[in-house]
């Protein structure tokens, strides 16, 4: 790992101190805000994969969610849609393409002992660059690596792997100004708020920053709110589904995921953007079920 910028250090320092009081005064916290006394503004979005309409053109697909209420969606690259279909369609219907998901990250990985395995992660990374640009989306979502085992793809090795591999498109990437989400999964690597603040500020540059699954996160304990506050302006995005200790993946509003702690705390850091359910979809029907759900969660009208 290579050494943090001081500045960087320091902002993380702090950023820790003040979670750490916020999460011991969580009992002088209301359970739920006031239509009123909210000041997040979020836009709801999904993932392209869960317009589940066979026959439909991208165009009627993006129609369906925006009579949704939905404003945004991500999408994979590589992917099997037309990229030319979907930008025209995104212009004809305003559904922003806010963000690409780099969809070969798991079995291109960055951390793979093989050079040649993490070139070819290195190359889909790039064109998932191309793609954003191409879409006029500001982040592509990244997942750095995995580890797999503890003599060729520890901890270490994926961090120092990874970081190395993701610097080499830098440029690329500040030059398209889009910038590289690097999510926390079930991956064994990120699992604790302080490992995802020193592998983003590794990087000493807005360039990287963290798209935070607020429900992948609740299988290690610390709680989304506390994620939200100690990563601060380096959030650059979220996502969610429903995740119970007991029931596993339920649906969005049935887990144990702490609406009611999360909204504030995304006020707290100014947190203005996207939020993203990452469920099964389907259909109009279910959809709308989703739109409702998020809704809920989210304090939205």
């Amino acid at each position: 790992m290579s050494p943090q910028n001081p500045l960087r250090s320091r902002r993380a320092f702090l950023q820790t101190s003040l979670a750490t009081a916020a999460l011991a005064s969580t009992s002088l916290v209301p359970r739920a805000l006031a239509a009123d006394d909210q000041q997040h503004s979020l836009k709801k979005a999904v993932k392209f994969g869960m317009i589940k309409v066979p026959g439909a053109s991208i165009e009627e697909k993006f129609n369906l969610i925006k009579g949704l209420g939905f404003e945004g969606v991500e999408v994979d690259s590589p992917s099997g849609i037309d990229r030319e279909e979907a930008k025209a369609a995104q212009t004809k219907t305003g559904i922003k393409i806010h963000g690409v998901i780099d969809s070969v990250h798991w079995h291109k990985r960055l951390s793979d002992p093989d050079p040649a395995v993490r070139a070819e992660g290195v190359k889909a990374l790039r064109t998932a660059i191309d793609d954003a640009a191409f879409y006029g989306a500001d982040t592509v979502l990244l997942v750095p690596g995995k580890v797999t085992n503890q003599e060729t793809e520890n901890y270490e090795q994926c961090y120092a792997r990874s970081q190395e591999e993701v610097r080499k498109v830098l440029p690329q990437a500040d030059e398209a100004g889009v910038k590289i989400a690097i999510e926390v999964v079930w991956n064994d690597f990120i699992t604790k708020p302080e490992q995802l603040i020193e592998y983003v500020d590794d990087f000493d540059t807005p360039t990287v920053g963290a798209y935070f699954d607020c429900s992948n996160m609740v299988k290690y304990g610390v709680p989304s709110a506390t994620w939200i506050r100690m990563l601060g302006d380096r959030m650059l995005k979220f996502d969610f589904k429903g995740y119970s200790h007991a029931k596993k993946w339920v649906p969005i509003g049935e887990g144990d995921e702490d609406w009611p702690a999360i909204l504030p705390a995304l006020d707290e850091v100014g947190y203005d953007g996207w939020a993203t359910s990452e469920v099964a979809g389907g259909g109009e029907k279910e959809l709308r079920e989703i739109a409702e759900r998020m809704n809920r969660v989210l304090g939205l009208s």
